[in-house]
């Protein structure tokens, strides 16, 4: 199979979807690697390395025409027209980008298999889970940063200083983004408060990371009431495939204090704070009521060795599963097929074809053939 690697262009993003390491086992396995130069330069893996691992260094078009084409984040409108009835394996977050995309994946009969909605078979998200834990260790440290001062922070130092806890960390959510933000928060020495909706998560958050955190229902009395006096609010709401909900409304925004911080970490799937909008590494903050908002939609990127290295320890071995077998990878594995969000002009994931309001596109991938 000819499997191309695109360089990044999403701003300062520098990951990169292969490492050489994993170059040379798909060429190992006969397969034609072409590699977009300067592709791995931004996460420390040069284009020699690459070309010794066994890939051909090509141009941005020579990259793309391949069978398997292997990215980080979503193709961005000028890549719109290298798509075709090819498989291109990516974080793609459909239902929290513009729709033109979908509608060019759809126009293009592309298979767009998308590495947040991809199952195991306990129906976790494995490539979905590395991101997330990268994100909800930055939210903190990001949020920390804009807590302070000379940021037009409030100026709380979010952490224990003598033995006393400073700073209120309110993490909505209790996932994956979730419970490693709780885990960041308490290991500083705030207070955390987590929301979620599985109870039976609160005994486990509390044995593994502070017995000290307190966990409650997800509801909007409750998220209201405890973002008043809240330094650090960290957004990390899911619904697989689906556009975020909305748990936090404006008004819930101008009851909190002036200086305090927002980390929409659901930004990738339209954000789950009413007042957030997509920002950028370049220009990551906004404030409106007087709070700071972080939402930047490829947090990960900031760190980009790191991420890369996580993420290609989950991903790789998927991208060798449709190199040896193309689509029959997918119908072979029911959990692997839920990562198919587009396929010969249909949409096979419903939550993004109702968060679209596409449902006419719509089609089981098990009845596409």
């Amino acid at each position: 199979m000819k499997i191309g690697l695109i360089k990044e262009i999403k701003n300062k993003e520098n990951r990169v979807g292969l490492t050489p390491k994993g170059v040379r086992g798909l060429a190992q396995g006969g397969h034609e690697i072409r590699v977009e130069k300067g592709a791995g330069l931004g996460s420390g893996f040069s284009d020699d390395a690459y070309a010794q691992a066994g890939a051909d260094l090509v141009s941005t078009p020579e990259a793309w025409d391949s069978d398997l084409v292997v990215k980080v984040k979503e193709p961005l409108q000028s890549e719109y027209a290298y798509l075709r009835d090819q498989i291109v394996f990516t974080y793609f977050h459909l239902a929290g980008v513009t729709p033109t995309l979908t509608e060019t994946l759809l126009e293009r009969h592309t298979t767009a298999v998308a590495y947040e909605t991809v199952e195991d078979t306990q129906g976790g998200l494995p490539l979905l889970a590395p991101m997330s834990g990268v994100a909800g260790n930055m939210a903190v440290t990001m949020g920390s940063y804009y807590l302070a001062k000379p940021n037009h922070g409030k100026g709380m130092l979010l952490g224990d200083v003598l033995g006393h806890a400073y700073g209120k960390v309110v993490v909505i959510g209790d996932g994956m983004v979730g419970r490693h933000a709780a885990r960041a928060a308490a290991g500083l020495g705030a207070e955390v408060v987590v929301f979620g909706r599985h109870p039976e998560r609160e005994a486990a958050l509390k044995k593994d990371i502070s017995p000290a955190i307190r966990y409650l229902k997800s509801e909007p009395e409750g998220i209201a009431q405890q973002l008043r006096d809240a330094d650090l609010v960290v957004g990390s709401v899911l619904i697989r495939g689906a556009k975020a909900p909305r748990v936090v409304t404006e008004a819930m925004v101008e009851a909190m204090q002036p200086g305090s911080v927002i980390v929409d970490v659901s930004i990738d799937q339209g954000g789950c704070v009413e007042t957030s909008r997509p920002t950028t590494h370049s220009d990551p903050v906004f404030q409106t009521h007087g709070v700071t908002h972080y939402c930047v939609a490829n947090m990960p990127g900031a760190y980009p060795r790191t991420s890369t290295l996580a993420l290609t320890t989950a991903t790789f071995p998927f991208v060798a599963r449709l190199a040896a077998d193309g689509i029959e990878a997918l119908r072979a594995d029911p959990s692997f097929a839920k990562g198919v969000n587009t396929f010969r002009g249909f949409i096979a994931c419903e939550a993004v074809a109702q968060a679209l309001r596409l449902e006419a596109s719509y089609r089981e991938f098990s009845a596409l053939s």
